[in-house]
């Protein structure tokens, strides 16, 4: 499929061909925009899926003034999800506080199989479930208990906590239950259900009593009754009622739940005129322990599953440690209860009659997640062991029934917690580039994008993740997947060295001159040794000049520093008389030398005369009609290095320290295209060697 970005950072316009259920490689020099078709085309397929407008930022900062330059995307509709490797993955999924991915128990554990026997699982102990949800009073109950535990506060040594609600609610006694004789009066209010508010209310209008004999809501006379609204504002706070109500509401929930006894306790408890004493105090915390206990006996009867009963060889004894014995709950042993627990009981005994066709169920689930924690440690340690990093990984399991995935070091056996602090930054990528290929692996997008994966590691560790990502049991083999890259490497790997252990990918070259954003196909065929391509391009450069460049670099590259090389060397930089140069010391060439050079240099380009060259080389109109005429970056810039040679000038300086220093391509692979072919020289330093040679 073709896909059209436009007006994408540094991308006006361009056209990029992605094959299907293909890797596609798109290589590129620094500058192309690669990481901008990487976020163009995620931006693109989460804006079309309603996660944001986030196409829109990628504008240009030249068309921020241009309403109509906006950016595009088109073609791209097939891809509904995307997963992106990059910086941002790295930072924001790798490397957790207690996991090495976010997410590693769904990412490496659960998958369809998974599920299907937690189902089985499930299935076995649904009895319980079943029973439980026709009682809708189990759940009531569960909740009561929930909010009475939550009136006692935090733990106390002794007692009730002074800050807790049951604390804040009883403390000075029940004064709703015990109205004052004086307050008498208020008595309908004061116990009415929602009586807190009203007692705001009155607390509230107090303030206004000063203002006149008068009330102000129906300008009664009150002189006689207005220290009785003053005492009922001292002896009533608004939040105490209302905890009270609340505490009292639970009680009186709970009441069929509590013993005769403890129900007489705690009805005398509430109604406390002066405040409990410390043995109610201590009496209360016992309810609350037994409260607590059958709370959880109920709350773990409902969650039985997988996870409570996954020690397969304790599973009878393990339901029967759901079993409630009422015996033990001497406050809450009452007729209800006993219907409650029941119920538990005897969904419990029910379970017990197929135990062992649950242990079957169970032992298989177990053996499932064995043998993936086996399967995932293998692969990801065989990774790691391959690459060189005397790290490993494991699966730990959780008490949730989860697991993370954990970094361990191989000299010490422990488990590393702090991971980042520890990882070089290489590290850090490598471990980050195969814990996301599991991850997209599991999420299944239509499309997955590498950007940049690999630039940062040497040879043996890019081959070690190139053959994790595309050729081992789980890998991207036969998936969507876009590798932007500016390393060479692993299009040599994939398409010239090992053709039958990988797929061949549709590897292009892309080239961004102004804006504008063009491919080529890279083939089998493109792929050669520097010193092939010098062969190459000796017969088939279009001028005397690029053909003697391609001459020198195939002797050097030969290690050849001999009388063909000097003799080059010299016509390069403008010297009348040739002469030998090394190791810090130099001498003319004797008559003899220069007619043996010129002999060696015939023998590969015909027509070759060093004064004739020399007259050419020493005339920039004619150097620079050359620099005109050429087709190729590579060759346009040997002969701007020629043209300027000997000149002064800071600028020349600055695109000589990056010809001298900075772009020696041939020297960055073994392999490698043919620069006459592609264009691997940015196109920024040609505009400045442009400009350079239009102000000669």
């Amino acid at each position: 499929m073709q896909i059209k970005l436009k007006n994408c950072n540094n991308i006006q316009e361009g056209i990029l061909n992605i094959e299907t259920n293909q890797l596609n490689i798109k290589y590129g020099i620094n500058g192309t925009g690669k990481s901008t078709i990487a976020k163009a085309i995620e931006a693109y397929i989460n804006d079309t899926q309603g996660n944001g407008n986030s196409l829109q930022t990628l504008k240009p900062f030249k068309s921020f003034s241009d309403a109509a330059s906006i950016p595009e995307v088109i073609g791209a509709e097939t891809f509904k999800t995307v997963r992106v490797f990059n910086e941002e993955y790295v930072n924001e999924f790798v490397f957790q506080p207690d996991e090495l991915v976010k997410g590693s128990f769904d990412i490496f554990i659960r998958n369809a199989e998974y599920d299907a026997g937690i189902i089985e699982v499930d299935r076995h102990v649904q009895i319980i479930k079943d029973m439980l949800s026709q009682e809708k009073d189990i759940d009531d109950l569960i909740n009561d208990f929930n909010e009475l535990n939550s009136s006692f506060g935090k733990s106390a040594k002794t007692g009730i906590h002074g800050s807790s609600i049951i604390s804040k609610a009883f403390k000075n006694g029940n004064k709703v239950a015990n109205i004052p004789p004086n307050l008498q009066g208020f008595t309908p209010y004061i116990t009415h259900s929602e009586n807190y508010k009203w007692i705001k209310w009155q607390i509230d209008g107090k303030s206004y009593l000063d203002i006149a004999a008068s009330c102000p809501y129906c300008v009664s006379d009150i002189t006689k009754s207005k220290e009785k609204i003053v005492e009922l504002s001292q002896a009533y706070d608004p939040k105490s009622v209302e905890n009270l109500n609340k505490v009292i509401s639970v009680f009186q929930r709970l009441d069929k739940y509590f013993s005769d006894q403890t129900k007489k306790t705690i009805d005398g408890f509430i109604k406390n005129i002066d405040g409990y004493t410390d043995d109610q105090a201590n009496f209360l915390r016992e309810v609350r322990d037994q409260v607590d206990r059958l709370h959880l006996k109920f709350i773990n009867a409902k969650s039985l599953g997988f996870v409570s009963l996954k020690d397969v060889e304790k599973v009878i004894e393990s339901l029967n440690s759901h079993k409630i014995t009422l015996e033990l709950f001497n406050h809450l042993n009452s007729e209800e209860t006993e219907k409650k627990v029941k119920i538990i009981n005897d969904s419990i005994e029910a379970i017990l009659q197929k135990a062992n066709e649950l242990q079957g169920k169970i032992n298989i689930q177990k053996k499932l997640i064995q043998r993936l924690v086996k399967e995932y440690k293998e692969e990801i340690n065989g990774f790691l062991k391959n690459a060189g990093y005397n790290y490993s990984v494991t699966l730990v399991s959780q008490a949730n029934g989860q697991y993370l995935l954990k970094l361990i070091h191989n000299d010490l056996s422990d488990e590393i917690s702090d991971v980042k602090s520890h990882l070089s930054f290489g590290e850090r990528n490598a471990f980050s580039l195969v814990l996301f290929m599991y991850d997209a692996l599991k999420a299944k997008p239509d499309l997955i994008i590498l950007d940049d994966p690999i630039s940062s590691f040497d040879k043996n560790k890019k081959f070690a993740i190139i053959d994790m990502l595309f050729r081992r049991e789980k890998n991207f083999r036969d998936k969507t997947v876009l590798m932007l890259t500016h390393d060479f490497e692993p299009i040599v790997d994939m398409i010239y060295h090992h053709q039958k252990r990988f797929s061949v990918p549709n590897a292009t070259f892309i080239e961004n001159i102004r804006g504008k954003l063009t491919e080529k196909k890279i083939e089998r065929r493109d792929i050669s040794t520097y010193l092939q391509i010098c062969t190459e391009n000796i017969g088939l450069a279009g001028n005397m000049i690029s053909k003697l460049v391609y001459l020198r670099r195939k002797f050097e590259i030969d290690h050849d520093h001999g009388l063909g090389f000097q003799f080059l060397s010299s016509l390069f930089h403008k010297r009348i008389t040739p002469d030998f140069r090394e190791n810090g010391t130099e001498r003319p060439l004797t008559a003899d030398e220069i007619r043996q050079a010129e002999s060696l240099v015939q023998a590969q380009i015909t027509g070759f005369e060093y004064n004739k060259v020399m007259q050419l080389v020493q005339d920039d109109n004619q150097m620079c009609q050359l620099y005109t005429d050429s087709t190729s970056n590579y060759e346009k810039l040997h002969i701007y290095r020629i043209i300027f040679e000997g000149k002064p000038g800071a600028e020349e300086k600055v695109i000589e320290k990056f010809i001298n220093e900075s772009f020696h391509i041939e020297n960055d692979y073994i392999y490698q295209l043919n620069p006459r072919e592609f264009q691997l020289v940015p196109q920024y330093v040609i505009d400045a060697c442009d400009a350079r040679i239009k102000a000669l």
